[in-house]
Formats: C-alpha cells, structure tokens, sequence
C-alpha cells in the first residue's frame, strides 16, 4: 500500500487527506503548529522515519551517536520526521544530514524544530517542513534520544510507518491502519472535485453541483 501513495504522489494533497481522514473519524490528525516549507515548496509525501530529540545543557562529546545512525538507517521513500518539542535551542538539520539522507532515498524532513543550511538544502531540491530557522549548531544544545518509536509532533502522535503528507496548507498524518481507506477516500474526493469544478464552470449552480458531487 506504502507504493501506491508514493506513486500518487503528484495528485494529493493535505487538505484533501485530511478531509478524508476526517470522513473516518480521524478528526485531529494536523498539527497544531505552523510548519511552513522553508526549502522546496513542493508536496512532500512519504513514509515517517520517526526520531525523538531532547534538549541539554552540558559538554557531550556523544552527542551526535544516534542522530548518525538514525540516518544511516533510513529506507527509501521515507521521510524524517524530528519531533524536538518546538524547541529552537539549535538548527537540528542541515545540509550534511540530507546529503546523506537523499543517499538512502529520503523524501524530505518534517520537523517542530528548526533547521539551518536552508539554501543549500534548496539547491539540493530537498522538501523541508519546518518551524523555523537557526544557525546554530546542535552539538551539546540538542540531540536524538531515541528513533523508530512514536512521537508527538503539534499534539499528533506519529509512528513509524505513517504516511506523511505536507505541503503549503499544512502537515496530515495518516495513521498506516488506514492509509489504504484514506488513500482510496482522497482519491475518490479529488475525482468529485475535479467533476464539481468543470459543473461549475460549464454553469452548473453552485447548490446543485453541492447535492450532486458533496464536496466543497
């Protein structure tokens, strides 16, 4: 099922996703956080390779140890999800980090930290989705903790093997239990919209393309 949403990629969309989730009573699956593209503004979609980060305050010369085998251990097609807290302590990913992550065919990185080497990363057309930007390095301010477990991210838990999809509008989480009824729901909307705009265009009222299709 996880290749079926990699291959619709190009036709989905957050806000559809989540109309779809919310159709199955997946009613809080956004985070409560803006999460803006800071480098390709294009639709990210994957599967979420979940890492847990902490803040600290003391000299650790480890601190890099899991964040580099967190890395080395992504497949293809996954996205890096980095739940830290919101913390802004550092600029927990950069552009050494997606090189290696686009190595082992990484889609992108959804994060409720911030980030640094943005212009590089966009010059390496790699989708990034964070809450900001900070210069500084993470080197005993943050580090990963723990990766492949669930984590929260804006008060939505996230675990690995979720489908992520992000894009300018916002962040959906679709739980993997029902990614192939989310996916067909999604599907099946777009084809409704698609039908509700050319109704629309060609004259239809806009009621009655509302009773006809049921998509707004």
């Amino acid at each position: 099922m996880t290749e079926k949403w990699l291959h619709e990629a190009e036709h989905l969309y957050s806000a559809v996703v989540l109309d779809a989730l919310d159709g199955l009573g997946y009613r809080r699956q956004s985070p409560s956080l803006q999460l803006p593209g800071m480098t390709v503004r294009r639709p990210l979609v994957g599967v979420a390779k979940c890492l847990l980060w902490v803040d600290f305050a003391y000299d650790d010369p480890n601190t890099y140890d899991l964040e580099l085998k967190a890395v080395d251990s992504i497949k293809d097609g996954e996205v890096v999800v980095c739940a830290t807290g919101s913390s802004s302590r550092s600029g927990i990913w950069g552009e050494l980090l997606t090189t290696a992550a686009m190595s082992h065919g990484a889609r992108g990185v959804v994060t409720d930290g911030t980030i640094r080497d943005i212009t590089r990363m966009t010059e390496m057309d790699f989708p990034v989705y964070a809450a900001g930007a900070c210069a500084l390095d993470s080197y005993s301010r943050q580090k990963v903790v723990d990766y492949d477990v669930s984590i929260e991210l804006g008060g939505v838990s996230v675990k690995p093997g979720d489908i992520i999809v992000a894009d300018a509008d916002g962040v959906a989480i679709i739980p993997k239990e029902v990614e192939a009824d989310v996916l067909s729901a999604a599907l099946e909307k777009i084809n409704n919209e698609n039908e509700f705009r050319r109704a629309v265009k060609g004259g239809m009222p806009l009621v009655d393309a509302y009773t006809k299709y049921q998509v707004l």
